[in-house]
């Protein structure tokens, strides 16, 4: 029988323990809120299938061709012309979904037990991202305003130490839905330009506001210290795996070479078909019946935890906008422990501990609200009263 010897790199590689979570839940009865996937309800499929009868009669050669690994050229001016703020579509590039710019990044910057900063909790596909490059992801105290900027500067390093950047997701985090206040934008931005300290600005949910203005990016208030991530998944559809990258220039090229080793450029039917679709301002009439649809039931869940939390000391965060908000339960209780007692009651969760770089905070959890309809939020949150309820015998028994 045959050996195969696995780099050391791979004893540190893990499942995703959303999709782990999804399989055990992902059967009839069970109202998941633990997925991270926009409803479908939102996929402008008729726009779709327009958009693929022309490409194909208009370009069908070159779109089932090799290209660029930079992307089309329209697409980059798309995405330019979309942004707010004045950005050179030379330094766009087109990625297979914002997880493989996370890929990239990993690849160019870091070194084995190389430091990087991010939010305490943050995203877990950036965790998994980053892992194979085997860095030391270092977690930074977070607020309902984002980062401390005063635990960010303590925490930066020195020398060899130095982190290599801080990752941070500004606009209803995931996940906990949170949005980082004008004024710590600022300082963030400012303290990483005094420390000399990259930002990596990841922005899938940023569109998906129900209330106030949009404050302005990070990259915008520093274009040369900010590589910004965006996302067609949560605006358009996630089956077609593109997002962007902007990218100073003293970067952009060995992103580019990380790329072409990759997959050589992202599809290019995919592109031209997204450049189709968004031609003519569609993404400003479609965009605000996502938000519709989303801020309706994130109204339900709200009204839910605040109808069957009362007297249990659960608190939650209240989102703006996006796809999650964060439930902190009684001191002293493991999600870990809660979830198989939820989903006896017929709704599922994400724990809360894997969203940590390290030391994890146990008693937390992810709801996500956009793929339930409000009827089933309203019997999917009394079940999970009903198991928090449970929870201090049931627990026990376990």
């Amino acid at each position: 029988m045959t050996q195969w010897t696995l780099a050391g790199r791979t004893a540190k590689m893990n499942s995703s323990a959303i999709r782990e979570i999804l399989k055990l839940t992902d059967r009839p009865g069970i109202i998941s809120m633990a997925g991270g996937l926009p409803s479908a309800k939102t996929f402008p499929i008729s726009a779709f299938e327009a958009a693929c009868h022309t490409v194909l009669q208009r370009d069908g050669s070159a779109a089932l061709q090799y290209s660029t690994t930079e992307g089309l050229p329209a697409l980059r001016q798309a995405v330019a012309d979309f942004l707010p703020w004045d950005v050179d579509p030379e330094q766009v590039l087109i990625v297979s979904g914002s997880q493989q710019a996370l890929d990239l990044i990993g690849k160019i910057f870091l070194d084995k037990d190389s430091r990087l900063l991010v939010e305490r909790p943050t995203y877990l596909g950036a965790l998994q991202a980053f892992t194979p490059m085997e860095p030391v992801a270092v977690g930074v105290d977070s607020d309902d305003e984002g980062m401390l900027v005063e635990d960010f500067a303590a925490k930066v390093g020195t020398g060899a130490d130095k982190a290599r950047f801080a990752y941070v997701l500004p606009n209803f985090q995931n996940p906990t839905g949170r949005t980082m206040s004008e004024q710590r934008r600022q300082a963030l931005v400012d303290k990483a330009r005094e420390l000399n300290i990259p930002l990596i600005e990841d922005n899938p949910y940023g569109d998906l506001r129900f209330e106030g203005e949009s404050p302005l990016p990070l990259a915008a208030r520093n274009p040369e210290g900010v590589l910004y991530m965006g996302s067609f998944s949560k605006v358009l559809a996630p089956g077609l795996r593109l997002g962007f990258l902007i990218a100073p220039k003293s970067v952009y090229g060995k992103l580019v070479q990380a790329k072409q080793a990759a997959d050589l450029h992202t599809p290019s039917f995919n592109q031209r078909v997204v450049a189709e679709v968004m031609k003519d301002g569609f993404l400003h009439q479609h965009i605000p019946t996502i938000r519709t649809l989303y801020k309706d039931q994130r109204d339900a869940m709200l009204a839910a935890l605040d109808k069957e939390m009362a007297g249990l000391e659960v608190r939650w965060t209240r989102p703006v906008g996006g796809m999650f908000l964060w439930v902190q339960l009684p001191e002293g209780m493991d999600a870990q422990k809660l979830l198989p007692l939820a989903v006896e009651r017929g709704m599922a969760f994400v724990p809360g501990a894997p969203f940590f770089p390290g030391n994890p905070q146990h008693n937390c959890l992810r709801l996500s609200y956009v793929t339930v309809p409000p009827a089933q939020i309203a019997q999917g949150i009394a079940a999970l009263a009903a198991a928090i309820q449970a929870y201090p015998q049931e627990a026990a028994q376990g």
